[in-house]
Protein backbone atom coordinates (compact mmCIF):
# COMPACT_ATOMS: atom_id res chain seq x y z
CA UNK A 1 0.00 0.00 0.00
CA UNK A 2 2.83 2.38 0.87
CA UNK A 3 4.56 1.71 -2.46
CA UNK A 4 1.32 2.38 -4.34
CA UNK A 5 0.91 5.69 -2.49
CA UNK A 6 4.50 6.66 -3.31
CA UNK A 7 3.95 5.76 -6.98
CA UNK A 8 0.87 7.99 -7.08
CA UNK A 9 2.69 10.94 -5.49
CA UNK A 10 5.71 10.51 -7.77
CA UNK A 11 3.53 10.32 -10.88
CA UNK A 12 1.56 13.43 -9.86
CA UNK A 13 4.75 15.40 -9.21
CA UNK A 14 6.30 14.21 -12.48
CA UNK A 15 3.21 15.06 -14.53
CA UNK A 16 3.30 18.70 -13.41
CA UNK A 17 6.52 19.09 -15.45
CA UNK A 18 5.64 16.69 -18.29
CA UNK A 19 4.57 19.51 -20.58
CA UNK A 20 4.45 17.32 -23.69
CA UNK A 21 2.47 14.54 -21.93
CA UNK A 22 5.00 12.01 -23.20
CA UNK A 23 6.28 10.68 -19.85
CA UNK A 24 9.44 12.78 -19.95
CA UNK A 25 10.59 15.91 -18.13
CA UNK A 26 13.45 18.29 -18.70
CA UNK A 27 16.44 17.16 -16.62
CA UNK A 28 16.58 20.66 -15.10
CA UNK A 29 13.21 20.03 -13.41
CA UNK A 30 14.29 16.89 -11.51
CA UNK A 31 15.51 18.82 -8.46
CA UNK A 32 12.19 20.63 -8.20
CA UNK A 33 10.26 17.37 -8.52
CA UNK A 34 12.38 15.67 -5.86
CA UNK A 35 12.03 18.60 -3.47
CA UNK A 36 8.26 18.68 -4.03
CA UNK A 37 8.24 15.11 -2.72
CA UNK A 38 9.80 16.25 0.56
CA UNK A 39 13.41 15.38 -0.18
CA UNK A 40 16.32 17.79 0.17
CA UNK A 41 19.38 16.35 -1.57
CA UNK A 42 22.60 18.33 -1.79
CA UNK A 43 23.65 19.51 -5.23
CA UNK A 44 26.16 16.63 -5.36
CA UNK A 45 23.51 14.07 -4.41
CA UNK A 46 21.16 15.55 -7.01
CA UNK A 47 23.88 15.31 -9.67
CA UNK A 48 24.45 11.63 -8.77
CA UNK A 49 20.74 10.92 -8.86
CA UNK A 50 20.36 12.54 -12.27
CA UNK A 51 23.27 10.46 -13.57
CA UNK A 52 21.45 7.36 -12.33
CA UNK A 53 18.19 8.12 -14.16
CA UNK A 54 19.59 9.69 -17.35
CA UNK A 55 19.79 7.78 -20.59
CA UNK A 56 23.15 6.27 -21.55
CA UNK A 57 23.33 8.99 -24.20
CA UNK A 58 21.93 12.01 -22.31
CA UNK A 59 19.06 13.69 -24.15
CA UNK A 60 18.30 16.43 -21.64
CA UNK A 61 15.12 14.61 -20.64
CA UNK A 62 14.32 12.04 -17.98
CA UNK A 63 11.83 9.25 -18.67
CA UNK A 64 9.24 8.43 -16.01
CA UNK A 65 9.99 4.71 -16.33
CA UNK A 66 13.57 5.30 -15.17
CA UNK A 67 12.68 7.90 -12.54
CA UNK A 68 9.90 5.96 -10.79
CA UNK A 69 11.89 3.03 -9.35
CA UNK A 70 14.78 5.25 -8.24
CA UNK A 71 12.49 7.79 -6.58
CA UNK A 72 10.41 5.04 -4.97
CA UNK A 73 13.55 3.58 -3.39
CA UNK A 74 14.59 7.03 -2.14
CA UNK A 75 11.22 7.59 -0.49
CA UNK A 76 11.11 4.09 1.02
CA UNK A 77 14.61 4.54 2.47
CA UNK A 78 13.73 8.06 3.67
CA UNK A 79 16.84 9.47 2.02
CA UNK A 80 17.52 13.19 1.67
CA UNK A 81 15.32 14.17 4.61
CA UNK A 82 15.28 17.87 5.44
CA UNK A 83 17.22 19.11 8.46
CA UNK A 84 14.94 18.93 11.51
CA UNK A 85 13.51 22.25 12.69
CA UNK A 86 15.16 22.03 16.13
CA UNK A 87 18.59 21.71 14.49
CA UNK A 88 17.91 24.72 12.26
CA UNK A 89 16.68 26.72 15.25
CA UNK A 90 19.84 25.91 17.22
CA UNK A 91 21.98 26.92 14.23
CA UNK A 92 20.09 30.19 13.91
CA UNK A 93 20.52 30.86 17.63
CA UNK A 94 24.28 30.38 17.29
CA UNK A 95 24.39 32.92 14.46
CA UNK A 96 22.06 35.33 16.29
CA UNK A 97 24.53 36.00 19.08
CA UNK A 98 22.81 39.31 19.93
CA UNK A 99 19.54 37.38 20.58
CA UNK A 100 17.51 39.75 18.38
CA UNK A 101 15.44 37.02 16.78
CA UNK A 102 16.61 37.88 13.26
CA UNK A 103 19.70 38.18 11.06
CA UNK A 104 20.33 41.19 8.88
CA UNK A 105 20.84 40.77 5.16
CA UNK A 106 24.54 41.60 5.57
CA UNK A 107 24.95 39.02 8.36
CA UNK A 108 23.25 36.36 6.28
CA UNK A 109 25.44 37.15 3.27
CA UNK A 110 28.53 37.01 5.50
CA UNK A 111 27.60 33.64 7.01
CA UNK A 112 26.66 32.13 3.66
CA UNK A 113 29.81 33.28 1.86
CA UNK A 114 32.61 33.05 4.44
CA UNK A 115 35.36 30.99 2.90
CA UNK A 116 37.24 30.12 6.06
CA UNK A 117 34.47 27.83 7.27
CA UNK A 118 34.27 29.51 10.67
CA UNK A 119 30.50 29.91 10.41
CA UNK A 120 29.91 26.29 9.56
CA UNK A 121 32.31 25.13 12.25
CA UNK A 122 30.43 27.24 14.80
CA UNK A 123 27.29 25.38 13.78
CA UNK A 124 28.94 22.01 14.21
CA UNK A 125 28.90 21.20 10.49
Amino acid sequence: IIVAEFHKKIKEAFEVFDHESNNTVDVREIGTIIRSLGCCPTEGELHDLIAEVEEEEPTGYIRFEKFLPVMTEILLERRYRPIPEDVLLRAFEVLDSAKRGFLTKDELIKYMTEEDGVSLCRLGW
